[in-house]
Parts: C-alpha cells; structure tokens; sequence
C-alpha cells in the first residue's frame, strides 16, 4: 500500500513479497526475542535469594504461580485461598491471581519452584507479546520481515512494557491483545461462517483467557479499540459501514460464548467471600509528567534513578519514556502516511491516551501546572474511576510499534515503483536505529531478600502444626508490604496456612470498603513497628495478653522469625511477649500450641 492509498480495513492483508517464506528467518526473530527476555531477566537465573526491584510484587506473583499449580494438582477451588490471610481467606478471583498464566505453568511451578516459573513468566510475557505483534504485522500490516520484525521489537519491549514485567505479570502479559484485535478487525471474506461465527467464537475464548491474565489489559483493550474504531470510521467512513455489521456481529457471538465460563467467576468477584469495594489506594495519584514522553526510563541505557523519579509514580510506571527520537519520529511518520486511514486512527488514539494518562491535573518537570488533565473527563465513570491513569500511556506502545512498522515496510516496499532510492532507505533505517538505540533495555535491577529459613524450607514446622493451625511469621504483615510468610508459603508449595499477606480485601466483616491486606491486630502492628526501627519498647501484661488473644484469632500454632535487619530486638520484643524462643536452623520458633 501507498502513501497515497487508504485501506478498506483497519487490518487488512498487505501486500506481501513473492519470494517464498522463510520460516527460519521467523525462527530467528523469535529467538531473537527470547534471548532479548533473558537478558533483561538475567539478574534472577542462579540466584535464589533476589528478587527484581519491586519485592513486593514479585512475592505476590510468586504466590499466586504457585496456588495456581497448587489448585490444579490438589483439585481446589482456584478463585479463593485460606492459605493467607487465616483465617479469612483471600478472593482470587478479586485479586490479580494471573491463573491464565499459573495453570499453564503448572509444570515449571511444580518441577522448578515459584522464582523459575515467575522468571519464565516474564520472558513468556515480553517475548509472547513481541512474537504475538510481529505475527500480526506480517500477516495483516506490511509485506517485509524487517518491518514486522522491528515493530514487534517495540511493542514487546518499549521501556513500559519491561518497567510493568518486573513486577506487575497481569499487565506485562499483552501476547494476547494482537489476537484479539486480529479477530475485532477481520478482513471481510463474504461467507458468513468465515466472518462471523468462526471468529466470534475465537473471540470469545480468547477474551476469557485474557480475564484470568488480567482484567486491566482487558479493559484498556476494549476502550483503545473502541477509540480506534471511531477514529477509522471518521477518517475512512465508506469502509466503516461497510464492515460494521460483520463486526458487531463477531462481538456479538464473542460477548455469548464469553458470558457462559465468565459468569460465576465474574460473580464470584464481586459477591464472593472477601469480596470488596473500591480500591485500596488513591488510582488517580497515579499519573504521569508531561515530560516523561521524552525522557530516558531507569531500565534502559541511557536511563538514571533521578529524573524517571520525578516524572513517573513509581519504577513500575515508566510506561510513557519514549525519548525524543522516536516521538519526532512518529510525528514524521504521521506525516509521510497522514492520507492512509489506518495512520490517522492510530494517531488518533495515541494522543488520547497519551492525555488520559497526564491525570486530573497536567504536571510538568515535576511541578504542578494547574491546567486540568483530560482525565477529569471520565474519572467518575465506572470502570474508569479503578483505573490507573499512567497506564494509558501503555496504549501508546503498540501504535508506535505499527507507525514504525509501516514507515519501515514503506522504505523497503518491494515494488520499484512505489520503493524509495537506497539513499533514502539507508537515510531511515539510520535514523529508526537512532530513535530505538537509547531505548535498548537493560537487565532488571534485583534487590537481596531474606531466604526462607531452613527450619521452614525442610518442613521441620510440621512437627509443630496440627492441622487447622498456622505458622505466623514475624512481622506478621497485613497491609501493602513485603511479606516474608507470602514467599515462605511461595517458595514451599502452600504447605502451611498462614495470617496476613499482601493482597486487597474487605476492610471488615460489615465493611466491604477495599484495603491492604487484613484489618491490622494490634500485635501485628506492634512487632512491625520494631522491625522498621529496631526500638524495643516497653510492654504491659495487656500487651502479652493482646499477643495470645490475636495468636488465638489467627488460629497459630508456631511463630518463626528469619532474618530481619533488626532481627534482635523483634526477637527481644516476641520473647518479651511469649516467653523465651528456641533458636533454629535460619531462626527463631516460639511454640505456643498450648498456649493458644
């Protein structure tokens, strides 16, 4: 297709060259990919005891694999667990339980334990969702290998895209997204089965699977696709009636297949045991800076820790540092291809989302303008006021990676008349070279973290723990922090039932208002504190009897301290409130069967 030319589908086949295919130049982009996913996850492989950056999340993804592979060999019900949170439990399905990743990796999970099957989950993540847009792009988008190649490259691993994979599975898991779209937008055939009925039962498997990965992708989906589609309406409405009908009939049949497996999860969720209401934290703090778009993120060469700070939430939402280059390379190729349909929807939608993502309030180099955010629009409407605003910016990533994609097709073209001179073509690969060099990842950064002590790991607490009773770690953690029994429970299969955790859930019983973790006992709140600053304070027979009444509430049979940077005076502080402990292989045990 030609600059001058405007597609009668959003994804229509283009013209593809007519040297035969090579499937083993596909095999070596694919391999490409997955090396590349290594790569950025090599501070993990061998090393047991790190953990990327955000530990936290990582802990919690581990956890979830390992329930998954847990609720598949021992037949349980996979959306609730009371292996946390005893003895209440925790609803799965109203947490991100990534069970569309953790029931297929049952084998790695099982055989591997739950860093090796977080670590695949990751590489699975970036180099599915590379492989994934670069099938599309050569079947529907453009008729060279290079461009498909190139396209899928950005999609899989923009700077967004590997800040969320070292913490956040649910949104880094985007292989999916091509597939879906590629049955939304299906060229026309003329045979009803083929357009229809075919497809919208593919449809629909598809967007089930995707709601056991992770609602969230889902509902960007729905809301870019959405946008796209008016966008290509408005800028090519003769296809847009066209192929409307067919389109909303695929939705149709999708929407009925999906509605049939959906509907009890789906209910579950919402009414289930510690369902909730709401969001445990402030969605809409979450926003990014102005100048995050042309900035360098952490994970990439040219990336530092000061100025992705000012501009972004958190490490894990640098999904909009794009640099300079490539930016003014879209707006270039926007350009070139402005009379193509598909290049003016899919700028369209780049800056909506772009916007969205700026929050209620535009800020600029960290600093507060005033000017309202686009945001403010549809905060309040359902669905959206849950969102993550920054994550809009995620929209982006794929719309630059199909812009590239065609740009470099159209360089490459395989038709003399329509390809430019070598000067040029060399002229553009130089300068997408330029845009994409400074946006090369860089390993994921790892952080140290406790091993689960030996007294725990070789299963010597069984002695220890009738069944019905826990093992409490300490701190026992109840609120968004690193839990040291939620990797214990991880790293050990869900041997043992434990209190505490980090996950969302009702803020009580008559409250379904969302939180951190459990209500907090006063014990939990006490021995936290001391880990946090190593002060042993002062202790009344109230607070020793507060201790045995919230040790009665979790149901404990044995509290174990591992390491802890002020492992001594928790120690001091527990001893203080149970009565001496009895060193072990990689800590502390305090026996209170008896006593509870």
């Amino acid at each position: 297709m030609t600059a001058g030319t405007t597609s009668p589908n959003p994804l229509s086949p283009a013209t593809v060259g007519t040297s035969r295919p090579a499937w083993l130049r596909d095999a070596l982009v694919v391999a490409g990919y997955l090396g590349l996913a290594v790569v950025v996850t090599s501070g993990q492989w061998g090393h047991p005891w790190r953990l990327f950056h955000q530990a936290g999340d990582q802990i919690l993804f581990e956890w979830m694999l390992t329930h998954a592979a847990h609720a598949v060999v021992a037949g349980e019900n996979p959306l609730f667990s009371t292996g946390l949170n005893a003895p209440d439990g925790v609803n799965l399905m109203a947490n991100t339980s990534v069970l569309g990743l953790g029931v297929p990796l049952t084998p790695v999970t099982l055989l591997l334990g739950s860093q090796v099957a977080f670590c695949v989950a990751v590489v699975c993540c970036l180099a599915g969702t590379a492989v994934a847009w670069y099938v599309l792009l050569r079947r529907r988008l453009v008729g060279t290998r290079a461009a498909a190649a190139v396209g899928g490259l950005i999609c899989g691993f923009a700077p967004g895209m590997v800040a969320q994979a070292g913490a956040h599975l649910h949104i880094a898991a985007q292989f999916l997204v091509p597939a879906i779209l590629a049955l939304v937008f299906r060229p026309a055939s003329g045979v009803a089965r083929d357009d229809l009925w075919r497809p919208g039962v593919g449809l629909g498997l598809l967007l089930v699977w995707q709601v056991f990965i992770g609602e969230e992708v889902l509902v960007f989906l729905v809301l870019a696709a959405g946008v796209f589609a008016l966008a290509y309406a408005l800028a090519d409405r003769v296809a847009a009636r066209r192929h409307a009908p067919a389109l909303f009939g695929r939705l149709a049949v999708a929407a009925g297949v999906a509605a049939v497996p959906l509907a009890y999860p789906l209910w579950f969720q919402f009414h289930g045991p510690q369902h909730y209401t709401g969001m445990a934290f402030a969605t809409q703090g979450f926003q990014l800076d102005v100048a995050s778009f042309t900035a360098s993120a952490r994970q990439t060469v040219l990336g530092d820790d000061w100025l992705p700070g000012l501009l972004s939430p958190n490490p894990t939402e640098e999904n909009s540092f794009f640099g300079p280059g490539l930016l003014v390379l879209a707006v270039v190729i926007v350009i070139w291809l402005w009379r193509r349909a598909l290049v003016r929807a899919l700028a369209g939608c780049a800056v909506v989302f772009a916007l969205l993502s700026l929050g209620t309030t535009v800020r600029l180099n960290g600093n507060a303008t005033g000017l309202p955010g686009p945001y403010r629009l549809v905060a309040e409407l359902p669905l959206l006021d849950l969102a993550v605003p920054a994550r809009f910016a995620l929209v982006c990533v794929p719309v630059l990676g199909v812009l590239v994609a065609l740009s470099v097709d159209r360089v490459r073209a395989a038709h003399p008349a329509t390809a430019p001179g070598l000067p040029v073509r060399l002229l553009w690969a130089g300068a997408v070279a330029a845009a994409l060099l400074p946006l090369a990842p860089t390993p994921i950064r790892v952080v140290p973290v406790a091993p689960v002590p030996a007294f725990v790991a070789d299963g010597d607490w069984r002695a220890l723990v009738p069944p019905g009773r826990t093992v409490v770690a300490v701190p026992p953690v109840t609120g968004a922090g690193r839990s040291p029994v939620m990797l214990w429970s991880a790293r050990t299969g869900l041997a043992f039932p434990a209190p505490g955790g980090y996950f969302i859930g009702p803020s009580g019983p008559d409250d379904p208002t969302a939180r951190w973790g459990a209500p907090d006992r006063p014990t939990s709140v006490l021995l936290r504190r001391v880990a946090e600053t190593g002060a042993v304070p002062p202790l009344s027979d109230a607070d020793r009897r507060q201790a045995i009444e919230d040790l009665r509430h979790w149901r404990a049979a044995v509290v174990v301290l591992g390491q802890l940077e002020h492992g001594d005076p928790v120690r001091r502080t527990v001893d203080d409130l149970l009565g001496p402990g009895r060193p072990v292989d990689g800590g502390w045990v305090w026996d209170v069967r008896e006593r509870v």
